[in-house]
């Protein structure tokens, strides 16, 4: 994998925006629907918000 330590182009930096917005509004959305949501979270993937938390065996 190359790693780069340029910054940025402008055009890169309004899609890495663009897409951020679109993480957020997605979770925002799901949270108030109640669903939950898969994320990578200490190097693996969890589960979070919705009825996944509230169901007990």
């Amino acid at each position: 994998m190359n790693v780069t330590t340029t910054k940025p182009s402008p055009q890169a930096q309004a899609m890495l925006k663009a897409l951020q917005e679109a993480v957020t509004n997605s979770l925002e959305r799901k949270q108030r629907l109640g669903q939950y949501a898969v994320v990578w979270q200490d190097g693996r993937p969890t589960r979070i918000g919705g009825e996944a938390e509230k169901v007990e065996g």
